[in-house]
This record gives C-alpha cells, structure tokens and sequence, in this order.
C-alpha cells in the first residue's frame, strides 16, 4: 500500500461549513500523514450541471483561495485542477473500453441522484460514466488511498474492480512468468525463500495475512526496480502485471454537518452556512433557525433532541455549554434567542481568521494562478508515467 491519498471537490459554488467540516479539516490532517493530491474536479462540474451557466473559472479559482485560507498548504500538498491534466479523460476513455455497462448502471448513487435531481436531464453518458471519470482520477496517481464517507465506498470497490479487470485483461507479458522468476532471484536467498513460501501459502489457501507480509517484504526490497515489485505483486495473487494497483478507501470520521433545518448541510436543501458569510449574516441565519415547535412561549418547557440548534451545539458547544443548553430548555429558564448565541459566537470565531485570509488571498490572484499552474505540473508528471505504462500494456505505443 503506498503512501499517496487522492480527493476532490466539485466547483460548483460556494463552500460551506459542511465542506469544511467534513472533508478539509480532514484534508489538513492527511497532508501532514501522506503524499496527498487534492484536486477542483472541475470536469465532474457538468455531470450534473451541465446545462447552468456556472462561471467556472470564477468558481475554480475562490475554490483554490478557500482551500488554503482553511490550511492546505501548496508546499506539502499537490493542488491541482483536473482539466489541467488531460491524461485524466485518456485513462477514462481507455477504461470505458474494458468496463462493463452493469457496473455503472449498479453503482447505487446513480439512481439515489437521479431520484433527488429529478429536475434535470441525467440521462446522459456523462452522468452514468461519472463514477468511472472517478476510478479514472484515482488510478493515474496510483492513490494507495481514498478518503470517502460510507456513501462513497461503493465508488472505491468499483475502481477496485475496474482496476483488476484492466490489470486481468492488460497485465499478460509474454514471458511474465519468466521475469517474476527473474526478479525474485534478484531479492537475495532467504527473501527469495519468503517470497516463494508467502505466495504459496496465499494462492494455496487464501492466506490474507500471508498476502499482506508478502506486500510488505516487497515494499521493502531495495534490490529490484519499480517494474519488479509490480510484477511479484500480481505474481502472489496469481494474476499478471499490476500496473493499476487497487485503491483501499479511507473511512472518513462521520461528520454530518447540521444544516439550519436539521437536515445534513447541503446547497441543494438551502441551509448553508457559507465560509464567507459575514458575521451579521452568520447572525442573521443561525436566529432565524427554527427550534422545538413545543417551545410556543418563553415558560414552554422544550425537548433540545427535537430542535435543530442543538445539532450545532453537540459540533461547537464544550459540555458545560450544552448542559446549560439541556437545562435551560427542558427547565424553560431560557429562551431560543439566548441558545442560540453561543453557536454564532462559536461560528463567527471559527470563520473571523480563515475569512482574514481569504481577503489576503483573494488580493494576489497570480499566486493563485501560481498554485493552480505548479500544482498540475506536477499532478501532470506522475499521470503522464502512468499513461505510458498503460499505453504500453494496451499495445498503443505505435
């Protein structure tokens, strides 16, 4: 498993307290743990917006300034923008050639999307083969990993599976058997001997863990080049050449953000808190949040499980604060007015310094354009090695 995480947004408008809590302050954590790629995925924009007049560049570039004033650093972390790097659509049209219609057709948001997006046109290729675009973005990097939520996992076991199949269909040298056998001389005795009796025991027995010490033994092989070790990874699981290695997800913590309704924070729902709303607009939404319909007057006693503002106070409140919550709205010693003024204080302290950088950023946009430019070069080296490698398999190096 190597040490490279994959993900991305969507430029699709403004980000909000949901985008933050539940993927950039995990993005903060990775890039200082791995070799992590993020990426504005601004082709994915029209699988579902395809029509709407969206100002991409607008949006892409706001996205970029977003990103670093809540921390992503450009020195630790490759940022990228997807277009930029056009091996992303080769790898997507070469993997369409070997992807069967019913594993697109079976991915369980494709219909879940549909359903809720019943007001626009998705009976597109565009729409159907996004998740592939998806498995696309992820194999050319060879992301050993893939932050997602259990919503996403499904998209993760299907470029597992696209993965495999390529490598089943396109991983088949000629003299594969011959080479592994070569490169396993090349490890020295006793680690050619572990080798020969991990791979034994996996392909005899299923041995998993004599799978994963057969990995590990390889990653640490000094002796052999890049190509070798891939080679001897498809030689253990009885399959030929892996030249896409299969990305594992990694399971993001929960983190349902509670919109203004209760509802998880979404744009599509309308309650959104945005990163750049200011602090009387802040003010504004968090007062007008509907609370306990029980609580009619001051002396109602009310239930904080059934009101939305709790659902903020169990993200921003310290226990102290929401045991007074507790007390003060089963007991009715408070009103909702008062309840609610920890969350916007809470809020406006967590947005006040990212918003102070996002006006610094936003005054230089050639460093922006700097950011974007450095960080697809760089996304562009590592894609292009894996497009050779894939062109190579595939016999199109003509």
């Amino acid at each position: 498993m190597n040490n490279r995480v994959l993900s991305g947004m969507r430029p699709t408008g403004r980000l909000h307290l949901g985008h933050y809590h539940g993927v950039l302050k995990n993005w903060l954590t990775l890039q200082n743990e791995r070799d992590s790629y993020f990426f504005v995925a601004d082709w994915h924009a029209f699988t579902t917006h395809y029509s709407d007049k969206i100002d991409l560049e607008t949006n892409v570039s706001e996205m970029v300034v977003d990103w670093l004033a809540a921390g992503i650093n450009p020195n630790t972390s490759t940022i990228f923008v997807q277009s930029k790097v056009p091996e992303h659509a080769e790898l997507h049209l070469l993997l369409s050639m070997t992807t069967p219609l019913s594993w697109l057709e079976r991915v369980p948001s494709y219909k879940d999307q549909q359903e809720k997006l019943k007001g626009r046109d998705l009976g597109t290729y565009g729409f159907l083969g996004y998740p592939l675009l998806q498995s696309a973005d992820i194999l050319i990097y060879k992301a050993g990993l893939v932050p997602v939520g259990e919503d996403q996992v499904a998209h993760i076991e299907l470029t597992r599976e696209v993965a495999r199949r390529f490598n089943y269909v396109y991983g088949r040298e000629a003299d594969f058997e011959e080479k592994a056998e070569a490169a396993i001389g090349k490890m020295g005795k006793k680690q050619a001997k572990s080798y020969r009796l991990l791979r034994k025991s996996y392909q005899e027995t299923g041995d998993i863990e004599a799978l994963s010490r057969a990995q590990a033994l390889l990653k640490e092989q000094q002796n052999i080049t890049l190509g070798d070790r891939e080679r001897l990874l498809g030689y253990v699981e009885g399959v030929g050449k892996i030249i896409l290695p299969e990305p594992e997800s990694l399971l993001t913590k929960a983190s349902k953000m509670p919109g203004l309704d209760g509802q998880k924070m979404s744009k599509s729902y309308g309650n959104t808190i945005s990163l750049r709303n200011t602090a009387e607009e802040i003010e504004t939404k968090v007062k007008r949040m509907p609370t306990d319909p029980a609580r009619v007057k001051l002396t109602d006693a009310g239930d904080p499980k059934k009101c939305p503002v709790w659902q903020l106070h169990k993200v921003y409140s310290d226990k102290q604060t929401c045991d007074w919550v507790k007390d003060g709205c089963s007991n009715a010693k408070m009103g909702c007015i008062e309840c609610k003024q920890p969350v916007v204080d809470a809020i406006k302290a967590e947005l006040g310094p990212m918003q102070e950088r996002i006006t610094k950023y936003q005054a230089d946009p050639d460093l922006i354009k700097q950011i974007i430019h450095e960080g697809s070069e760089k996304a562009r080296i590592v894609a292009k090695e894996t497009m050779n490698e894939v062109r190579e398999a595939m016999g199109i190096t003509y």
